[in-house]
């Protein structure tokens, strides 16, 4: 199916049900796909209902939404989008990190499949976003994600930052400030009050990274 054929409502809501479920094992629910999208359980819950009818989503289980095969293919369609995109802008544009996700969000449903393809060829055909998300193959296939939060790794280890998530700007501006971004190289201290806090040692400095910025980065074992 070819995510250009979709509304934007629709393009959003199956490219958010896919993101929900990139990096968490947890099944979505309506309370979930609410909360991201910033609208009432009552409004996801009618939308959810068409969706199903048109054969996009399917309903597993009590309150769960999972996408079907034609509905995975338009939301990975639109999740390639925007990590091109993001790159584009970033890369040739001059754009922060902090910056390109709003960007994305409103022209990834003005461009083309063509459009896409040639950023794509452009930029040398990226495999990861400026935040380190893979971006999705032409043939829809995606790279697996394999990373784990920095709050779970346990101290004295040495890591490789492998994605940031880009849902908080503010965040995203620290954490950069701080270099921790994809590729760099951490190293754990002892994890500290509260709950999730870390200390980490990034190019001879040690940083003090809070919960929320702990939950943000995943990371990869380093290699030798």
């Amino acid at each position: 199916m070819r995510a250009e054929e979709l509304s934007r409502s629709v393009q959003d809501y199956l490219k958010t049900i896919w993101l929900a479920q990139e990096w968490s094992p947890e099944a979505v629910t309506t309370t979930t796909l609410a909360q991201r999208m910033g609208l009432s359980p009552s409004t996801v819950s009618e939308a959810v209902k068409k969706l199903t009818a048109q054969g996009l989503v399917r309903r597993p289980g009590a309150g769960e939404i999972a996408l079907t095969d034609r509905g995975r293919e338009a939301a990975v369609q639109m999740v390639r989008r925007h990590r091109i995109l993001e790159t584009f802008l970033t890369g040739r544009l001059g754009y922060a990190w902090d910056e390109v996700h709003e960007e994305a969000e409103v022209l990834e449903h003005a461009v083309s499949e063509k459009f896409v393809a040639r950023l794509d060829a452009l930029l040398g055909h990226p495999d990861r976003d400026p935040h380190g998300d893979p971006i999705p193959r032409r043939d829809g296939s995606v790279a697996p994600a394999a990373a784990v939060p920095l709050a779970d790794v346990p101290a004295g280890t040495t890591v490789t930052v492998a994605r940031v998530s880009d849902a908080d700007p503010a965040l995203l501006r620290w954490l950069g400030g701080a270099g921790i971004r994809p590729g760099a190289e951490l190293v754990l201290g002892e994890h500290g009050a509260p709950a999730g806090a870390v200390a980490v040692t990034i190019g001879g400095v040690v940083v003090e990274v809070g919960v929320l910025a702990a939950e943000a980065v995943w990371v990869l074992p380093a290699t030798a």
